[in-house]
């Protein structure tokens, strides 16, 4: 048998950057090598304890069933309700649909409002899995990209000149993976007008690492804006701000009637999701964010470390991250560089080799929309992260 027999749209879909190269590392890892993995998105601390409980209270209680398709009556409300505390979004449990995670989210709502043809412009540097996602659903991305110059983010200016009759979609993240950049309620409201003039125009706005924010204006969503409220879908979840990666739990905040089309979708596809996770993210959301905001601390430590250690290393150029927990260099400086037996053409070339050189894993910026950089995850320990940087440090040294 051969992979011609799989579907065409199968054949045509990429493997996702950040997974591959885990993939890589914990092979390395698995023969014996000191790896010190930082492609994954994963934060490193634990699921607090009163979310651990109500899994096991759920768990003692029974719901060990089927759940709804679009999330228990008691998850949705506690969604309506942290999105009216936290983002200033009028929404009732209706207009909430849970899913198998924030990315389950996402492919959803491209899925129920992408026809094929149709246009999704996507600000890059951009997720992964941005493009793949409206590849699947035969859609056409038109990728516009940040400079670096302006912190990674795409001018109002930049977005108006890609509309075209196609644009059906626009799609970005806040803060952003891989950046960590922060677009302010400013620039989002200059946004929005654009988006206001267009009628058939749709926002998908994945706010998932809104907790780990650390500009002064502090989050802000797009979907507050009444002119365009019933035209924004929000994503979000738990993964992040949480540590819940593992449980899968997002979500979609949207229009009734977006919300019918995308349960409508999801019973077809995957039904409800875990019922004792959804327990969890029932008390995640009602609970406090004490432990939300220490780690939001670790994470700002961190970015000053990691940044500070990068800017060292010669050739590297790397932006202040606002958000998230990633820092995202510059390397095309070491371009047509080699230490005698690999020459380093591109940022998947320059991973690749730091992987088998420094054992250090990264992610390369072509996965991203931006071919000149590469990703590297905050969330780790910060030995780990001095470490790390040294070994990068020591081995571009042989770059010549």
């Amino acid at each position: 048998m051969s992979v011609e027999l799989l579907s065409s749209r199968i054949n045509a879909l990429e493997e996702s950057a950040t997974l591959g190269m885990t993939k890589k590392a914990r092979e390395l890892a698995a023969q014996g090598h000191k790896v010190i993995s930082l492609s994954v998105g994963e934060p490193d601390f634990k699921t607090p304890k009163h979310i651990c409980d109500a899994a096991k209270d759920a768990i003692d209680a029974g719901f060990h069933g089927y759940s709804p398709v679009a999330g228990y009556p008691d998850l949705r409300k506690a969604i309506a309700d942290k999105l009216k505390r936290d983002n200033n979004l009028e929404w009732g449990p209706e207009n909430i649909v849970v899913s198998t995670g924030a990315k389950h989210a996402l492919a959803n709502a491209i899925s129920v409002l992408v026809n094929p043809g149709e246009e999704v412009i996507i600000f890059a540097p951009y997720w992964v899995s941005y493009s793949e996602m409206v590849k699947l659903a035969e859609g056409t991305s038109v990728i516009v990209e940040g400079a670096f110059d302006n912190n990674f983010k795409v001018t109002p200016e930049q977005f108006e000149a890609a509309i075209t009759p196609k644009t059906k979609l626009v799609m970005f993240a806040s803060p952003n993976n891989p950046t960590g950049s922060v677009y302010t309620e400013e620039e989002l409201r200059a946004i929005a007008a654009i988006v206001e003039k267009h009628p058939n125009i749709f926002v998908l706005a994945d706010e998932i690492y809104e907790y780990i924010n650390f500009t002064a204006g502090g989050h802000f969503s797009i979907g507050s804006i009444p002119a365009i409220k019933d035209r924004v879908i929000t994503v979000n979840g738990v993964a992040k701000g949480h540590a819940m990666t593992g449980w899968r739990i997002g979500f979609t905040a949207s229009a009734k009637w977006i919300a019918e089309g995308l349960e409508k979708l999801q019973g077809q596809v995957t039904s409800g999701t875990c019922s004792i996770a959804q327990k969890a993210a029932t008390a995640a959301f009602n609970g406090p964010l004490d432990e939300a905001y220490k780690m939001k601390e670790a994470y700002d430590r961190r970015r000053h470390l990691v940044v500070g250690l990068l800017r060292e290393i010669p050739g590297f150029k790397v932006n202040m991250p606002d958000g998230a927990f990633y820092a995202f260099p510059d390397i095309s400086y070491y371009f047509g560089k080699t230490d005698g037996k690999t020459t380093i053409n591109n940022s998947d070339d320059f991973c690749m080799w730091l992987l088998a050189e420094a054992f250090v894993a990264t992610v390369a910026g072509s996965g991203f929309g931006a071919p000149n950089c590469m990703r590297i995850s905050t969330a780790a320990a910060d030995e780990q992260l001095a470490e790390a940087c040294e070994r990068i440090k020591t081995a571009v040294a042989k770059l010549k």
